[in-house]
């Protein structure tokens, strides 16, 4: 049996974060990104376990909001059944960069997923997942 490009890309997505650049080769040939550079952090991140390749660029734009918007709103993304959002607790500086903690809650197949990370500005304007 043949298998096109997209079900192996599928296929490697869903076999865990070894793979996960086959996700971000994926969503970086489509343009259906805001931030390409918020999406490879999220797709290597432990906070993305609980989402699948094609609920990570609706995140991605969720965060991107998130860290561009004021402090303590929610900022929300959904693809189907899957959905969840993400909420900036807290802005400070460490060291140069400005940084931000959050949390995340994600409905995936019926169970909800919470962790909390932090994402720091880098020099060239993008934010980048520490946690």
């Amino acid at each position: 049996m043949r298998m096109s490009l997209a079900m192996l890309i599928a296929l490697a997505c869903m076999t865990g974060p070894a793979l996960a650049d086959a996700c971000i080769r994926k969503d970086h040939t489509t343009g259906n990104v805001a931030s390409s550079a918020l999406l490879d952090g999220l797709s290597g991140n432990v906070i993305a376990r609980d989402m699948d390749c094609e609920d990570q660029p609706h995140a991605a734009r969720a965060y991107g909001r998130s860290f561009r918007g004021p402090v303590g709103h929610r900022y929300e993304w959904s693809r189907g059944r899957n959905r969840g959002y993400v909420v900036t607790n807290r802005e400070y500086n460490r060291g140069p960069r400005l940084c931000r903690d959050f949390t995340q809650v994600v409905y995936r197949k019926g169970r909800e997923f919470d962790r909390a990370g932090t994402a720091c500005r880098r020099r060239d304007g993008e934010w980048e997942f520490l946690s």
